[in-house]
């Protein structure tokens, strides 16, 4: 039996997630995936989108799981993880044509978040998409009853962690030049927000 780390909700959402994923990078070479997690989402998305090279990431003690399903996978559009920790960095050197992240702005705490844009901003290419999954409160308010009661757990089990409110985190998104774009409804009260950095902001920061 195989001992490699498992999120059954990987399972659940990856293919919902994909549907919106698949036609939004269908351009793209280069994808870089913060908190990749176990690494299911990496291989599935990987091997449906050949077209691009998936590069996950995150912090050092979950590269060994991720490496497990990269291997055991075999594909040639995934290299191996980097290590990352958005608020100590490294940050890859390299730019990326689109950045992923999947339920990890509720685990982090708000400096990391904030942490996650001010990286973003250093890796993402011209005309680059920033794509985010997960639970968001809309107005200060809970989008459903499940979403209240996760929030619930999530600060039960730390008190650093909590459902976003999507304003809160648009606006860090505008203040590293970041456009929403999209705001697609997912299943289980789940959002895939889509933003889109503009030309200027790129030429901006290479001046």
């Amino acid at each position: 039996m195989s001992d490699k780390p498992f999120a059954p909700s990987c399972e659940r959402n990856r293919d919902p997630i994909l549907q919106v994923l698949s036609p939004l990078l269908g351009q793209a070479r280069r994808v870089l995936e913060i908190g990749s997690g176990t690494g299911q989402h990496a291989v599935h998305f990987a091997a449906a989108m050949p077209w691009l090279v998936w590069q996950t990431s995150e912090r050092a003690e979950h590269l060994p799981g991720i490496a497990q399903w990269l291997d055991e996978a075999g594909l040639a559009n995934t290299p191996p993880p980097l290590s990352l920790d958005v608020a100590r960095g490294p940050w890859p050197a390299s730019q990326f044509d689109a950045v992923f992240s999947a339920n990890t702005l509720h685990i982090m705490d708000w400096p990391q978040v904030q942490a996650l844009f001010a990286g973003v901003d250093g890796v993402l290419a011209a005309r680059g998409t920033l794509a985010v999954y997960g639970p968001f409160n809309q107005g200060g308010a809970y989008t459903s009853d499940s979403n209240a009661q996760f929030d619930v757990w999530l600060k039960a089990r730390d008190p650093a962690s909590a459902i976003r409110d999507f304003e809160a985190v648009d606006a860090l998104a505008q203040g590293v030049g970041l456009r929403l774009v999209d705001d697609h409804a997912l299943p289980a009260n789940n959002r895939l927000l889509v933003w889109q950095r503009s030309l200027s902001r790129a030429s901006a920061r290479r001046a």
